[in-house]
């Protein structure tokens, strides 16, 4: 049986920047700095063939960016395993312990529904890690981008649906005890409600969740995030777009957060294996574009995780998560975001 965990006092992490600097370079020097990109190798480790999660996708998505010119190797950044005390800001240090040792028992591993391996343990504590670090560099520089993330159906003290830890509330849980924000809201977009994160952030008043996902999908118990959107099967760009716009004019004036946290889950597709909306490509790309343009129109910070995303053809996939970092590089080169 987990505990409470006593607050701890945290100081940001050395290998980041705090700065925040979201204004603009000069015209002869706006590209002077990379958007910011995290990723790591460790992040699709060797896994069975056919599994429907698609381990691989991460691995080409990387592929991908590199092909398209987003970003180059020398530009990206490698993040660090996550520290276990920054874990247990929100998950159970028994929990944490028997997952990185294999030890889940028989219905916790359904619930996971992945096969364990060191390897798989490695790179959940390393992706959580990119996501800390992608958060600090968007609050350094108004907008980072991360290969991975989105774990949003992790509680306390079990993994389901495929996600482990929960890197949005491990960071808005270490942001706030680290003092480098006073409010930070999470934008969730995957097509599954981020049950989760609402669980693990529901006493956390400075942590804002909210959940835009298809009414009649997977988790079939929700939880209560601060705004759940339930959306319609079937649901198109327009409208979706539409409930996007919406949202955020009425939110960011409300809370006023230091950082959002976006959840660019590619789940909401028209082809996507696992989910039940209609959006096309370009549908995705006007809501990426829409929700860091609303967020750094208003000089806050936004960091892009790339949450849920399912197809049996799994380079189609990665490129259907990578429109959200060619949209954050446009976004980036358009405010002349970074230091100069």
């Amino acid at each position: 049986v987990c505990s409470s965990i006593s607050p701890i006092t945290f100081a940001p992490l050395s290998l980041t920047i705090r700065a925040r600097h979201t204004g603009r370079c000069s015209p002869s020097e706006r590209h002077c700095m990379p958007l910011p990109l995290v990723y790591h190798d460790d992040y699709s480790p060797p896994f069975p063939a056919n599994h429907r999660f698609p381990m691989e996708k991460f691995r080409l998505l990387h592929d991908h960016l590199i092909a398209s010119g987003v970003t180059s190797a020398s530009e990206l950044l490698r993040p660090e395993l996550c520290p276990p005390a920054i874990l247990q800001l929100a998950h159970c240090p028994d929990y944490i312990a028997r997952f990185l040792a294999g030890d889940l028992g028989h219905a916790e591993q359904r619930r996971l529904g992945l096969p364990w391996s060191s390897a798989l343990a490695r790179r959940t504590v390393r992706a959580v890690g990119g996501s800390l670090l992608a958060a600090e560099q968007a609050l350094a520089h108004g907008l980072a981008c991360h290969l991975a993330g989105g774990t949003h159906h992790a509680d306390y003290a079990q993994a389901s649906g495929y996600c482990i830890f929960n890197d949005l509330a491990v960071i808005a849980h270490y942001l706030l005890a680290s003092g480098q924000v006073g409010r930070v809201l999470i934008f969730d977009c995957d097509v599954h409600q981020g049950d989760g994160t609402a669980r693990l952030l529901a006493d956390t008043t400075e942590a804002i969740t909210v959940s835009l996902h298809c009414e009649k999908n997977f988790p079939a118990r929700k939880a209560a995030s601060d705004w759940d959107i339930p959306l319609p099967i079937g649901m198109g760009d327009a409208d979706y777009l539409r409930v996007v716009d919406d949202s955020l004019n009425y939110l960011l004036p409300l809370y006023q957060p230091d950082l959002v946290l976006y959840d660019a889950g590619v789940d909401v597709h028209q082809d996507d294996a696992l989910g039940y909306l209609n959006l096309t490509d370009a549908g995705l790309a006007a809501r990426d574009t829409a929700v860091l343009q609303h967020c750094l129109g208003r000089d806050i910070p936004v960091m892009g995780v790339i949450g849920g995303g399912y197809d049996r053809d799994r380079a189609a996939l990665a490129r259907r998560h990578g429109i959200l970092h060619h949209c954050a590089k446009q976004v980036w080169q358009q405010r002349g975001l970074g230091p100069c």
